[in-house]
C-alpha cells in the first residue's frame, strides 16, 4: 500500500526504512547477546529460566545484519544518499562537493575504515552469539554428579567477560557510525548511550513479552511472578535510563545554543516535532507512573500494554534518528514505514519461535537451575 500511494521520494525513503528496521531489530538481538553475557559475569541467578528465550531473539541477528549490509553497500555505491560522507569528492578540496568539516573527519570516516569497523562487529558479536547458543545446547548434554558445576559454565563467564569489554566500545562505535554519521556534521559525546539505552530496553520487552505469551500457551511453569516482576523492573530502570539521557542529551545542546549542534534538533522540530517529541513523554511518562508500584509489574493488565506501547515508540526512536537526516522535510510516518516495520517484526518473531522450537525451554545443567526455580519461594 505504501508503494502504490507513495508520491516521489521513494527510493530513498525504502533506503531510509531498511537502514530503521535492520537497525532496530538486529540491536534487539544484540543487546539481549549483552544481557545474556552480563548475566554470566555477574553470576545473576534469577534469569537462568529464561536464557533460552534471549537466546532465540539471538537468532535473528544474521537476517537484519544482511538489511544493514544491503544499506551500506548501497551508500557506498552511491546508490543511495543516506551517507552524505559518503559522496564523491566530498574530501577533496578540487571538487566543488568538498565539504571541509567532513573532509576534517575523514581520518575516521572513510569507506575502507568503515567497512573494517562494520565487519568486524558483525563477526565477533555473531561469534559470541554463536558461541554461547552452542555451549548452552552442550551443556544440557552433560552428566553432571550432584554439585558438581559444569566446565561449561565456568568458560561462559569468562566468555561473557570478554564480550562485555568488547560490546561497551562497539555499542557506541557503531551507533556513531551507522545513525549519527548520517547527520555528518552533528555529533554527541552521550548519542552511544543514548542508543544503547533504548536497544537494551526493547530487548527486554521483547524477552518479557515472549515469556508472557510462553506461559499462556502453558509453557515456562518454572518461571514465576518473581520472575515477571525483575523483568519489569528492567523494564522499567531502562526506560527511565532512556529518558534521562535523551534529556541530558537534549538539554545540554539546548543551553549551549552552538549552531553545529543544535542543527541536530532544529530539523526534528521543525518537520518531525510531534514524533520527536512524543517518544520521550511516552515512554518517559507511561512506565514512571504506570509501572512505578510493585503490582503493576506483575500484573499483565498493566505489564502487555506499557510494554507494546513502549517497545512501538523505540522503534519511532530509531525512525527519528534516521529520517530528518535522509529525508529532510520529505520524511513522514506513513504506510511504507508501518509495512516494512511489520514486514521485519513477522520475520524476526518467525526466526525467534523456530529457535524456541529446537531447544528445551530450561538450562537444567546451568549451576543456578535450581535457586531460579525456587525464586522468592
Amino acid at each position: 500500500m505504501g508503494l502504490l500511494t507513495s508520491h516521489g521520494h521513494t527510493g530513498q525513503r525504502l533506503w531510509a526504512n531498511l537502514l530503521v528496521n535492520g537497525y532496530f531489530f538486529f540491536t534487539i538481538s544484540l543487546a539481549s547477546l549483552f544481557f545474556l553475557a552480563l548475566q554470566y559475569v555477574s553470576e545473576m541467578a534469577w534469569g537462568v529460566t529464561t536464557h533460552r528465550i534471549f537466546q532465540a531473539t539471538m537468532s535473528f541477528m544474521p537476517v537484519s545484519a544482511i538489511a544493514l549490509l544491503l544499506v551500506f553497500i548501497g551508500g557506498s555505491l552511491h546508490w543511495n544518499h543516506i551517507y552524505h560522507w559518503m559522496a564523491e569528492g566530498i574530501t577533496d578540496p578540487t571538487s566543488h562537493h568538498y565539504d571541509a568539516i567532513i573532509a576534517g573527519k575523514s581520518g575516521y570516516l572513510n569507506q575502507a575504515f568503515f567497512w573494517g569497523r562494520t565487519i568486524a562487529y558483525f563477526a565477533v558479536w555473531m561469534f559470541f552469539a554463536n558461541w554461547f547458543r552452542k555451549n548452552s545446547l552442550a551443556e544440557d548434554k552433560l552428566s553432571l554428579a550432584d554439585g558438581e558445576t559444569s566446565p561449561i559454565y565456568k568458560k561462559s563467564i569468562f566468555m561473557g567477560v570478554l564480550f562485555v569489554a568488547f560490546f561497551a566500545y562497539t555499542s557506541s562505535s557503531s551507533a556513531w557510525d551507522w545513525l549519527m554519521s548520517i547527520d555528518v556534521h552533528w555529533f554527541s559525546t552521550m548519542f552511544g548511550w543514548y542508543a544503547f539505552s533504548g536497544m537494551w530496553v526493547s530487548s527486554i520487552i521483547v524477552g518479557l513479552m515472549l515469556v508472557l505469551y510462553l506461559k499462556s500457551q502453558g509453557y515456562l511453569k518454572e518461571v514465576n511472578d518473581s520472575h515477571i516482576h525483575d523483568l519489569g523492573k528492567w523494564m522499567f530502570g531502562i526506560s527511565c535510563l532512556w529518558s534521562y539521557l535523551w534529556f541530558s542529551q537534549f538539554m545540554l545542546i539546548w543551553y549551549s545554543n552552538i549552531p553545529e549542534e543544535v542543527t541536530y534538533y532544529l530539523e526534528r522540530f521543525n518537520d518531525y516535532k510531534l514524533l520527536y517529541l512524543g517518544t520521550f513523554f511516552v515512554n518517559f511518562i507511561l512506565p514512571f507512573f504506570v509501572l512505578m508500584s510493585r503490582d503493576a509489574k506483575r500484573n499483565v493488565v498493566f505489564l502487555v500494554p506499557v510494554a507494546l506501547i513502549i517497545f512501538f515508540t523505540h522503534w519511532l526512536d530509531v525512525l527519528t534518528m534516521v529520517l530528518p537526516g535522509t529525508m529532510h522535510d520529505h520524511g513522514a510516518l506513513g504506510a511504507i514505514e508501518i509495512g516494512m516495520f511489520l514486514m521485519f517484526l513477522g520475520l524476526f518473531l518467525m526466526f525467534t519461535l523456530r529457535s524456541l522450537a529446537k531447544a528445551p525451554l530450561m538450562t537444567k545443567n546451568h549451576p543456578m537451575y535450581d535457586e531460579s526455580v525456587h525464586l522468592h519461594t
